[in-house]
C-alpha cells in the first residue's frame, strides 16, 4: 500500500503489484468495483502483474474514508451479506460524480506513470462495476491509455451529458466490454449504443455479452462469482494488454 497526494493536501491510499524481475514494465490503472479496496482486489491486481506490468489500484472512495473503515466487515458470499453492503456502499458511488471522478482520474495517471519501474510508453486501464465507467473516462481524457477492459460495467450508457460513451471521440484506446447477462445497470439497448459509438469513433474493441453470467461475475469474494465468466475475461485481459502494451 501506498499514499498519492492530493491536489487539497490529503492523501489516497492505493495498492501496488509488481511482477517479478528487473523493469522497466508497463503501467495499468485498476479501478475496483462499489466494494473497494481489499484482499480480493490485491489477488486480481497481482495475477495481472504477473503478466509483466505494474498495476496501481487506487482508493477512489477516499473522501469517505480510509480502506479499512470502508472495507466489508461481513462474508459477501452470502446473498443477503452483499445485498445489506450495497445499500451502504451506493452514497458513495453516487456521490463520486464525473466531475469529481475525472479530477482524481488525472491524479491516478500521474502517481502511475511516477512509480518506480513503470516504462514510458502507453498505459492500460481496467475496470469493474462501476470501476467501469472509470477506466473508460480515464481513456477518453488521456491518448496516452491504450487498452481499456472493462468487465460487467454498469452506466456506461446513460442519458446524462457526462455519460462515458460521449467522450470516446477524444479516445485513442483499443477497448475489451465484457458485460453480464441480462444486467440492469446495460440493458441490451446500452450495449447497442455502445457498440455503435465505439463504431463511430473509429474504435477497436470487442462489446460481448458474457451469457449466464451475472453482474459481478469476476469477483470470487462475493455471491455473484462465476469461474468461468472470470477466466475468460483474464484471457481477453491479458491478451488485450499484450496487443497494445
Amino acid at each position: 500500500m501506498i499514499e498519492i497526494p492530493l491536489p487539497d493536501d490529503s492523501v489516497a491510499e492505493a495498492y501496488v503489484a509488481r511482477p517479478a524481475g528487473d523493469g522497466p514494465h508497463p503501467g495499468v490503472l485498476f479501478f475496483t468495483d462499489a466494494i473497494g479496496l481489499r484482499p480480493w482486489i490485491a489477488t486480481m491486481c497481482q495475477r495481472m502483474a504477473d503478466w509483466g506490468y505494474v498495476v496501481l489500484a487506487p482508493h477512489v472512495f477516499h473522501r469517505d474514508g480510509r480502506v479499512d473503515d470502508l472495507a466489508p466487515k461481513v462474508d459477501l458470499t452470502k446473498p443477503g451479506e452483499r445485498d445489506a453492503f450495497f445499500r451502504e456502499a451506493m452514497p458513495r458511488v453516487r456521490a463520486l460524480t464525473a466531475d469529481l471522478a475525472e479530477q482524481d482520474i488525472r491524479v491516478w495517471l500521474g502517481a502511475l506513470r511516477d512509480l518506480d519501474g513503470v516504462a514510458d510508453g502507453p498505459l492500460g486501464t481496467v475496470g469493474y462495476c462501476m470501476g467501469a465507467r472509470l477506466a473508460v473516462r480515464a481513456a477518453n481524457l488521456d491518448p496516452g491509455v491504450a487498452a481499456v477492459g472493462a468487465f460487467h460495467g454498469g452506466g456506461l450508457v446513460t442519458d446524462e451529458e457526462d455519460s462515458p460513451h460521449r467522450g470516446l471521440d477524444n479516445a485513442r484506446a483499443e477497448f475489451v466490454f465484457g458485460h453480464a447477462d441480462n444486467d440492469r445497470s446495460m440493458p441490451p439497448e446500452a450495449i447497442a449504443t455502445l457498440g455503435d459509438t465505439l463504431q463511430e469513433a473509429g474504435l477497436t474493441g470487442s462489446n460481448e455479452v458474457y451469457e449466464g453470467a451475472a453482474h459481478g461475475y469476476s469477483m470470487a469474494d462475493t455471491s455473484m462469482y462465476d469461474e468461468a465468466a472470470a477466466e475468460r475475461h483474464y484471457l481477453e485481459l491479458e491478451a488485450l494488454f499484450a496487443r497494445r502494451l
